[in-house]
C-alpha cells in the first residue's frame, strides 16, 4: 500500500531548503512550465509563507504565498501527481487560508491559467472569484498565456 494513502492526517509544515530536492520532483512532475530551485529559494529568502503539506515522510503538496499587508497573494499551490483527485487541493487551500488570515490577511488574490480546468474548479468550489486578467502572463508551448486573477475574501 503507498504511505500517501496512509489514515494519518496530512498537515502544514514549513518548507525548508532541505525539502527542495522532493518539491522539485513534484513540480518538474506535474508542470510543463516548472518554477526553478531558484525560485523557491528566493520566496524563502524573502521570507514568503512557504509550507509543505504532507503525511509523515510523504509530501503530498506545497504553497507559497506572499503576505502583504492585509493581503495574501498565492503563487503556487500544487499537489503531487499521485495525491490528485482524492481532496488534498482542496484540504490544503483551506488550511492554506486559516494561516493567512491568522497572519492578519483579509483577503487572497492567485492567477490561475484558463487552461487550468482542475485549478479553476478547486478555486470556484473554494469562492474565489475572477477579478481581472494578465495578458500573456505565462509561458505556453505556442506563446503565452493569459492568466485569471482570481480574490476571495477571508
Amino acid at each position: 500500500m503507498n504511505a500517501i494513502w496512509r489514515a494519518e492526517r496530512p498537515a502544514l509544515t514549513p518548507m525548508t531548503r532541505d525539502a527542495l530536492a522532493a518539491v522539485l520532483a513534484v513540480e518538474n512532475d506535474i508542470y510543463e512550465f516548472p518554477w526553478t530551485r531558484g525560485n523557491f529559494l528566493d520566496s524563502l529568502d524573502a521570507g514568503y509563507s512557504c509550507w509543505l503539506y504532507g503525511c509523515g515522510a510523504d509530501l503530498l503538496g506545497y504553497a507559497v504565498v506572499m503576505l502583504a499587508v492585509d493581503e495574501a497573494h498565492l503563487l503556487n499551490l500544487s499537489v503531487a501527481r499521485a495525491a490528485q483527485g482524492r481532496g488534498h487541493g482542496r484540504a490544503l487551500l483551506a488550511e492554506l487560508c486559516t494561516v493567512v488570515r491568522d497572519h492578519g490577511a483579509r483577503t487572497m488574490l492567485l492567477e490561475v491559467r484558463p487552461s487550468n480546468l482542475a485549478g479553476r474548479a478547486l478555486y470556484a468550489r473554494a469562492g474565489f472569484l475572477q477579478v481581472g486578467l494578465r495578458r500573456g502572463y505565462y509561458p505556453a508551448r505556442d506563446g503565452r498565456e493569459d492568466a485569471l486573477v482570481l480574490r476571495r475574501a477571508l
